[in-house]
């Protein structure tokens, strides 16, 4: 990640604000700052000051190149699909934290049901770190896509719920490091 890089939009593109999760669009030749870009998305500040995302797809506005997901395993059998949930989770992140939702801790349960096709369904339960959070269902749909994308995967579903609530001790060491809390 290049730290503050102040770059030109190349085209419009489609944000989502944060952290109230409303849609919207830059213009091509505003000035975004990169604050954050971990993951498939990019959180920038805009010339006014507004925090949005541009998600990975829209890299090119940026000048950059979408990242490509990798897994970890091509088999599909249900605990390969299940290992390669738990990575593609890795890759997001709530975009005000730089830190992925599995060491955030906000990812309870992965559960793949194999189907008798071959493929596999997976039901994902997780929650966010506030309830009313407005990207909650950017980094639901994120979470459902990446899934999606992974060989074996036939159907997706993201429950997003609130009991138990998140908190700072539900985060890994690995997390608490990198926030400073450890």
């Amino acid at each position: 990640m290049a730290e503050r890089e102040t770059i030109e939009l190349t085209r419009d593109v489609n944000i989502v604000t944060i952290p109230e999760g409303n849609h919207g669009t830059l213009k091509k030749g505003e000035t975004v700052t990169i604050h954050q870009s971990l993951g498939n998305n990019y959180t920038v500040i805009t010339e006014l000051g507004h925090m949005v995302r541009i998600a990975g797809a829209d890299a090119d506005a940026l000048g950059k190149e979408p990242l490509e997901l990798h897994t970890l395993v091509d088999e599909t059998t249900p605990e390969m699909v299940e290992k390669n949930c738990w990575e593609v989770m890795k890759t997001v992140y709530d975009p005000e934290i730089p830190v992925n939702i599995v060491d955030l801790g906000l990812v309870y349960h992965c559960q793949v049901t194999p189907r008798e096709d071959g493929k596999n369904d997976v039901h994902v339960m997780m929650t966010l770190t506030a309830p009313g959070c407005g990207m909650g269902p950017v980094i639901q749909s994120d979470v459902e896509k990446c899934i999606r994308a992974l060989p074996g995967v036939a159907n997706v579903e993201v429950e997003v719920v609130l009991d138990p609530p998140w908190s700072r001790e539900m985060m890994s060491e690995v997390a608490q490091v990198q926030l400073g809390l450890f």
